[in-house]
């Protein structure tokens, strides 16, 4: 395979908030626990009005409950749709509001970037500006706010709400989203222009994720089994999350990021290249600027959606990677696919484990497929002694970004 170019070692970067809301409940707490007890938060589709015919898509979601009680505070509104109010949400757990006001007294507001990842942004609510549609063809008044209906909708909201002042990005990388985040992150405050970023993605149901994702063939009608023999289809979710970024001071002793990696297949809209040349490209990278080896890893969260080509060629990159003794798991069968959001939550899912020692299983897969290696697990594990975690999140298109977390 085509051998990326050596990425020297670089600085870690300390990690000193992070949090995830997602069908399992809101905060860390929430996800840590139902990864302990493997309770999974997907339920049978129960999302909008239904489709033609009045018919729901049979399948199952992880959808967060509440969203539709936790409108937007009222000066605020202008911003008001479901993926806005699910990061709002996300902002107010584990004291994130604190930690971002926190930042700009120790740095100025200037000093601090914005980076966030979406794959849909807030289409739902211009999927329901044209639904609606007045007789001379214009949105109706309660949707026509322009603000909404664009990409950078969530982090113009984000920056807005924070009052944070540096540079503002949305990723929109499909389903790598809110990894690459770090990545930019990494690269803004190594250059000097920030010393510190929030970062984070949000993702919400709609009808073109379901419907979009259904067209493709891609969506099961029973929960979700990554990397099982018999796996027929991904199920979809929602998710928003956050994790402040910034330099390690002398001494820190905590979290950190300590290398990315990214490269992009171009072999396809929407199927990975059949050996995973681009996925092993981008954890090549991430372990070559964390200065470790494959064997040093202790956890793998792999992207693992279920589908029967992306989990082979996904294992098949891993094995030709890491010994059969890492533990690596998909945590979608907890959450669901959530898209742009996949990147962050499955993050926090990999810095749970660096912190409470768990490595997390599969959940709902029992038959293992002979065509994916040793490394893939099923149960949960006690992590003895865990340094470093790794997140994988493959979008399409082969936008491809791993990351590698540590203690200091």
């Amino acid at each position: 395979m085509p051998q990326p170019q050596p990425s020297p070692p670089t600085p870690a970067l300390a990690i000193t908030a992070y949090t995830a809301t997602t069908a399992l409940g809101r905060g860390r707490d929430a996800q840590a626990s139902a990864l302990r007890d493997r309770r999974g938060g997907l339920r049978r589709n129960d999302f909008g009005d239904g489709a033609v015919g009045d018919q729901r898509l049979d399948c199952w979601i992880g959808r967060v409950g509440g969203l539709e009680d936790a409108a937007l505070p009222a000066e605020h509104a202008r911003w008001e749709c479901r993926n806005n109010r699910l990061a709002w949400l996300a902002l107010q757990q584990d004291g994130m509001a604190a930690q971002v006001a926190d930042l700009c007294t120790r740095y100025r507001p200037e000093r601090v970037a914005v980076v966030l990842g979406t794959s849909t942004a807030s289409i739902g609510a211009t999927e329901e500006a044209y639904a609606r549609l007045t007789p001379d063809g214009a949105f109706p008044p309660d949707l026509d706010r322009p603000i909404v209906h664009t990409v950078h909708s969530l982090g113009h909201f984000v920056q807005h709400v924070t009052g944070l002042r540096g540079p503002c990005a949305t990723v929109a990388t499909a389903c790598s989203s809110s990894a690459k985040v770090f990545a930019q992150a990494a690269r803004l405050i190594g250059a000097g222009f920030v010393d510190a970023a929030l970062v984070g993605g949000v993702d919400t149901l709609c009808g073109s994720v379901l419907f979009g994702f259904n067209s493709l063939g891609l969506v099961s009608s029973a929960p979700c089994r990554p990397f099982d023999a018999g796996r027929d289809g991904l199920s979809l979710g929602e998710a928003g999350g956050f994790a402040i970024v910034e330099r390690a001071g002398p001494g820190h002793a905590g979290l950190r990021l300590c290398g990315h990696g990214e490269s992009s297949d171009a072999h396809h809209m929407s199927t990975p290249h059949p050996e995973g040349l681009g996925a092993q490209m981008a954890m090549q990278a991430a372990l070559a600027r964390a200065g470790i080896d494959a064997a040093d890893v202790g956890y793998l969260n792999l992207h693992g959606t279920a589908t029967p080509a992306n989990d082979a060629v996904e294992a098949r990159a891993v094995a030709a990677l890491f010994p059969d003794t890492l533990h690596a798991s998909s945590t979608k069968g907890w959450t669901g696919h959530t898209l742009g959001a996949a990147g962050i939550v499955e993050s926090v899912f990999a810095l749970i484990a660096l912190e409470d020692g768990l490595l997390p299983g599969t959940l709902n897969s029992h038959a293992p497929d002979p065509a994916c290696g040793a490394q893939i697990r099923f149960d949960n594990a006690p992590s003895g002694t865990l340094r470093y975690a790794m997140n994988n999140s493959f979008g399409f298109g082969g936008n491809n970004c791993s990351l590698v977390f540590g203690r200091a």
